[in-house]
């Protein structure tokens, strides 16, 4: 694992820090939210990510992508969660982009993996159920019925689901709650018959919905893959998430910070600077080790989606999850206390980033979810 970026790594963190701070400053989330944009994100700015790039960093480049890697789109979601910019990059890129690679070879898949890299569509992965991480346990159902299916079920928190063009639905065919054997993967138009999708209002305000499915009938072409045979894609598409969207959160928790740090070098009492009583300075060097631990597990999870021939992505993206959850938990709760009573205000930003931090956290699973789950992948 390289412990320094390379020039092109560094050029591209450089551009997708500039764009964040300029196209999408935390301004356009509160905008966003105050006005109850309908779709929760900038369009203009996601076509501008295309543009870019960032669309197809995942993605063949004979489907239209320029593979650069995991690493580099975790560079451009460090960036992009400094300013919590609200984007379709981890439903549409990470998440249905990763699903629809490892899932389908077949010509529908394909062409949505072009579409994804143009910027021209938003996809959404629905899988949970239940308000906590269970990703095996699907009770949606998806019948055979002649030479189609007939899908039932309610997701949960899917992430862009309300505003997505196309719904990667996870069913289960076969087998038992919690089984990965049985489940299958379903591309659903999301204006089929029969699909109706309720916006939830969450603390970060950034785009979730619930999605229920009633006797939602799909011919056979909207099978990703074999019947049955999707649990090992679920996991791997769940990996890479988990380390993507820990990039998002560590970009986060380093801004929130920075913007401590320089409120302890202006605010003063007793008519000197907060920053110069020892107890605070105790805990800024606290909350900057931590995000060095964090920055290094990252990189490593990072490296092993690229280079690794995938043994060691679940354990890296469980180690990774479970430690960037810590440190966004203590870094925005610190964030916050620091600032004393504006910090829980609206007045300043610190507590949008406790917010998402809170978000974030439950998202693919809690830090607690990820230490019981290491411990299974250890042995025990």
């Amino acid at each position: 694992m390289a412990l320094v970026l390379d020039q092109d790594q560094a050029l591209l963190r450089s551009t997708a820090t500039q764009f964040a701070r300029e196209r999408l400053p935390v301004a356009n989330l509160r905008r966003l939210r105050d006005t109850g944009d309908a779709t929760g994100f900038d369009r203009d700015a996601w076509r501008e990510m295309a543009d870019l790039g960032w669309t197809g960093m995942l993605i063949p480049e004979p489907l239209g992508g320029n593979g650069f890697g995991h690493f580099g789109l975790g560079l451009v979601l460090e960036a992009l969660g400094r300013t919590l910019a609200a984007s379709p990059l981890l439903s549409t890129v990470v998440l249905s982009g990763t699903a629809l690679t490892h899932a389908s070879d077949a010509e529908p898949a394909r062409n949505l993996l072009r579409q994804i890299a143009a910027g021209e569509t938003v996809l959404a992965l629905a899988h949970e159920e239940h308000p906590r991480h269970r990703p095996l346990a699907i009770a949606t159902t998806a019948r055979r019925d002649g030479e189609g299916y007939v899908l039932n079920g309610r997701k949960r928190f899917v992430i862009d689901g309300h505003v997505a063009e196309t719904l990667l639905v996870v069913a289960r065919t076969a087998g038992a709650d919690d089984d990965p054997r049985g489940l299958s993967l379903f591309l659903l138009d999301g204006a089929t018959p029969g699909i109706s999708r309720h916006r939830l209002s969450l603390a970060d305000s950034r785009n979730s919905a619930d999605v229920q499915l009633s006797d939602v009938r799909v011919d056979r072409t909207a099978l990703l893959g074999e019947a049955g045979a999707a649990g090992p894609v679920l996991e791997r598409v769940l990996d890479v998430g988990r380390i993507l969207l820990s990039a998002e959160m560590l970009g986060a928790a380093q801004q929130a910070f920075e913007t401590t740090l320089e409120y302890l070098k202006q605010r003063q009492q007793f008519g000197v600077p907060i920053g110069s009583f020892q107890a605070l300075q105790h805990r800024a060097v606290q909350m900057y080790t931590e995000i060095e631990l964090a920055r290094s597990v990252l990189h490593a999870a990072l490296t092993a989606l690229d280079e690794d021939g995938g043994a060691d992505v679940p354990r890296q993206a469980t180690v990774c999850k479970a430690c960037v959850n810590d440190t966004f938990h203590l870094v925005s709760n610190e964030a916050v206390q620091m600032h004393g009573g504006i910090g829980m205000t609206d007045q300043v930003d610190v507590g949008l980033y406790l917010k998402r931090a809170r978000v974030a956290e439950a998202t693919l699973g809690t830090a607690a979810f990820h230490r019981e789950r290491y411990a299974t992948l250890q042995g025990f």
